[in-house]
């Protein structure tokens, strides 16, 4: 597992992004945006309560926050799932799918969980605020999804 801190460099990917300018599918690699600086959130599941906020949060502050960044939403649901979460809540930004979880082991939030008393592997709610220069310049845990949206705008700032 990877624990990735601010000034560490992040971690090249390439997956496939839905929504936003990518329409219904398109591949994307962190190096074609370098001179940018990009947002990667990670979140559990597609169209759950947490997620749910967490993604409309950002929609909510959409206005400011593409000039500020390019925001990418990863998760290793497919891309068909993306596309049914990004139209219910009308999303204004894309959402990558890493059903092989690339990202999520390079990220270090591919974790163990636990429910029940059941444990399991799941996805770390993280964000990663990557300069453009391809260094972190903020690394957010455990992410409560309602104060999501400002943390991000705070890092921009």
């Amino acid at each position: 597992m990877s624990d990735l801190q601010q000034g560490n460099p992040a971690p090249a990917f390439q997956t496939v992004a839905v929504g936003g300018p990518y329409g219904n599918g398109t591949a994307v690699r962190l190096a074609d945006f370098a001179g940018q600086n990009v947002v990667l959130y990670f979140y559990p599941k597609d169209d759950t309560p947490g997620c749910t906020t967490q993604a409309c949060g950002l929609r909510d502050v959409w206005q400011e926050l593409s000039k500020k960044a390019v925001v990418f939403g990863v998760s290793i649901d497919p891309e068909k799932s993306h596309r049914k979460f990004i139209d219910k809540f009308e999303l204004p930004f894309a959402l990558l799918s890493d059903t092989s979880q690339e990202i999520v082991q390079a990220y270090g939030v591919w974790v163990e969980k636990s429910m029940y008393g059941k444990t399991y592997m799941g996805t770390e709610r993280s964000t990663f605020v990557i300069g453009p220069n391809g260094v972190l310049k903020a690394v957010f845990r455990k992410v409560k999804p309602a104060e999501h949206a400002q943390l991000v705008l705070d890092a921009l700032d």
